[in-house]
């Protein structure tokens, strides 16, 4: 009998070693239990995490949780998730959202492509959000890269028809190579039309390290790619 050979996903982040303040530690130890999530076999039940139904957020490597906060904050009608991986980014924006009194945020500590696959029902999502994704810039490492084929149509079985993929990047090449693999999949439509980026829109909040390189001259790049109906 051959011999069934299990390839390792390749991961799309390093885990960086946590160098954690003292109150980020703390955070972590006290705030997990009201606002971190566990990754388990069956689909999340939305309306019992959060206490009623509403349109949900799926906000992919959230940082330090700069964006997520503001955009929980601006939008008290909706619901947030966010995966992120490094300990001191989930301490830092579960201390912000404790200390701001937000309900509307909860957190997964994980591989994205594992809360997508197990934990996420189908057609249950209005945006998926990816805001500078590591962009892997040597030639040898874009395998690593999370924007692939295989992802972009995981996305789009999470969203509802009529949801929104909205991706940003500082990387030309990786923002070309978005583009191309986004027309490229079947069901989603390019709100800006075929072969164009979008402006940047309103709603994305500006954060610190996007407004310093923009005074540097650096460009961003934003897709907003819809879900067609099923």
């Amino acid at each position: 009998m051959k011999e069934v050979v299990h390839l390792r996903q390749v991961r799309s982040f390093v885990r960086r070693q946590a160098r954690f303040t003292l109150g980020q530690k703390r955070a972590l130890s006290e705030l997990w239990p009201i606002y971190g999530l566990e990754l388990n076999e069956e689909p999340l039940d939305y309306t019992k995490i959060f206490g009623r139904k509403a349109p949900l957020v799926l906000e992919i490597g959230f940082g330090m949780g700069n964006s997520l906060l503001t955009l929980a904050k601006t939008n008290p009608d909706r619901d947030y998730i966010g995966i992120e991986v490094h300990s001191p980014g989930v301490a830092c924006l579960m201390r912000n959202l404790a200390e701001q009194e937000l309900s509307n945020v909860r957190i997964f500590k994980t591989d994205a492509h594992d809360v997508l696959e197990k934990s996420i029902a189908d057609a249950s999502l209005s945006e998926v959000l990816l805001f500078f994704p590591d962009p892997w810039p040597k030639k040898r490492h874009q395998k690593r890269r999370i924007v692939q084929s295989k992802f972009i149509e995981l996305v789009r079985q999470k969203l509802i028809a009529g949801g929104v993929f909205h991706l940003a990047t500082d990387w030309q090449d990786y923002a070309e190579q978005m583009l191309n693999l986004l027309e490229a999949s079947v069901g989603f439509t390019n709100s800006s039309g075929k072969g164009n980026f979008a402006a940047r829109p309103e709603s994305r909040p500006l954060t610190k390290f996007e407004a310093r390189g923009q005074k540097l001259g650096h460009g961003v790049w934003d897709l907003l790619f819809v879900k067609d109906p099923d």
